[in-house]
């Protein structure tokens, strides 16, 4: 019983703790047509993260705007996914993602780069704490689909710590330069 109101109390400590940063994305205007005329609707596409390196997108709908980004700020809570950042500022590696029609490509970039990337990107960027990375959207221009497609390939990005324990070996093995290794046999 007492871990039970332990999580609880967590749990309503994590609410309390605004640690999360919000950007909407798109609102979109739908209209519905009855026998009185039109209704209107609201569909809200927001990221959220930490800055610190999770990220999460949602959606959400209603007859207002700010239910509707509300709902789409509950939804991205609870899809965050986290992904290593090199120096927590750049990607570890260059990655491609896809989502439909829609294709980026993200590329690792030195200090004081900036983000380079566009829109929807730009926002998923800024939540998760990247503060250099070029990136470019080929393909669809939908947010939806460009903010998945960037999700995508941030999920395949992998630090060498992570690489090196699926591999069983030391970290220093994976970042050994090929060269170095030559020239040691030699």
């Amino acid at each position: 019983m007492a871990e039970r109101e332990h999580r609880r109390d967590r749990r309503a400590e994590r609410e309390e703790t605004p640690e999360f940063a919000d950007r909407l994305v798109a609102i979109n205007r739908v209209s519905k047509t009855v026998k009185g005329g039109k209704r209107f609707g609201f569909a809200a596409l927001v990221v959220v993260g930490d800055q610190r390196g999770r990220v999460g997108f949602g959606k959400g709908k209603a007859k207002e705007v700010p239910e509707a980004i509300r709902k789409a700020t509950e939804q991205a809570k609870r899809s965050l996914v986290r992904v290593p950042l090199r120096d927590g500022r750049t990607l570890h590696h260059d990655v491609e993602g896809r989502h439909g029609a829609g294709k980026v490509v993200m590329r690792t970039a030195v200090a004081g780069t900036g983000i380079i990337a566009g829109g929807p990107m730009r926002a998923v960027f800024e939540m998760l704490g990247v503060q250099d990375v070029v990136a470019k959207s080929i393909g669809s221009q939908n947010p939806y689909n460009m903010i998945r497609a960037t999700l995508d390939g941030l999920k395949k990005e992998a630090s060498p710590r992570h690489v090196a324990a699926r591999r069983g070996k030391k970290v220093a093995d994976i970042l050994a330069k090929p060269e170095a290794d030559a020239s040691a046999e030699a």
